[in-house]
């Protein structure tokens, strides 16, 4: 499509959405992370964490978002994978939180209910400005592998607390853990897609307070 002559208001729109990047760096005396995305990408990924399961995680919820997503990190691990899995989550929210930006013009809302084998989850987010949780996730495994299944709850905990969204997920029934994670970061990764999608009728926010800043 190319914008000729006066430009239209699609037209403006689409130029200021082109470029939805962020990046990030967070080192602390225990991680040391490096974060950037596209949230109009095309899925692709590059994903070091030190952390297998994770790196797992991650690469599907860009292939599945279409946000491109590099990430590097270094942690801790001799302790544990909890500092890790936290602050990558605290810097993805940040990310996604500069890369929307203004929010004008996005959907704002995004959903999805998504099956994984015998695993069936929902999602639901609003890029509102404004951080609530509601987690209805049990694993019936304590580990998946070495990978502590608690954390991804801190996981999505901190990308919703730094990215100041609504976050809510319901796993209505799955009974392996593998797939119930699996489960969560794909609908998660569809709920975002969504929520993250220009409408071209949608000039400001989708707001009647004129912000989603809070």
């Amino acid at each position: 499509m190319q914008c000729l002559g006066k430009e239209s208001r699609f037209c403006r729109q689409r130029k200021r959405i082109q470029v939805r990047t962020a990046s990030t760096s967070r080192k602390t005396s225990e991680t040391q992370i490096e974060l950037s995305l596209n949230l109009d990408g095309t899925g692709e990924s590059s994903i070091s964490t030190g952390v297998g399961f994770l790196d797992h995680m991650l690469t599907l919820f860009s292939r599945h978002s279409m946000i491109d997503l590099q990430v590097t990190a270094t942690g801790d691990l001799h302790i544990d994978d909890h500092h890790t899995v936290e602050d990558i989550g605290i810097c993805l929210g940040r990310c996604l939180s500069q890369a929307a930006g203004d929010k004008k013009g996005i959907q704002r809302y995004g959903h999805m209910t998504l099956p994984m084998e015998e695993t069936l989850v929902t999602s639901a987010v609003d890029f509102s400005g404004r951080f609530a949780m509601v987690w209805k996730v049990e694993f019936p495994a304590e580990k998946i592998g070495t990978f502590d299944t608690e954390l991804v709850h801190e996981f999505w905990n901190a990308v919703a607390t730094n990215c100041m969204m609504n976050l809510h997920v319901i796993l209505h029934h799955g009974r392996n853990s593998h797939h119930i994670s699996e489960g969560v970061f794909k609908s998660l990764a569809r709920s975002i897609r969504m929520a993250l999608t220009s409408d071209p009728r949608q000039t400001g926010v989708a707001s009647t307070k004129g912000t989603l800043s809070g």
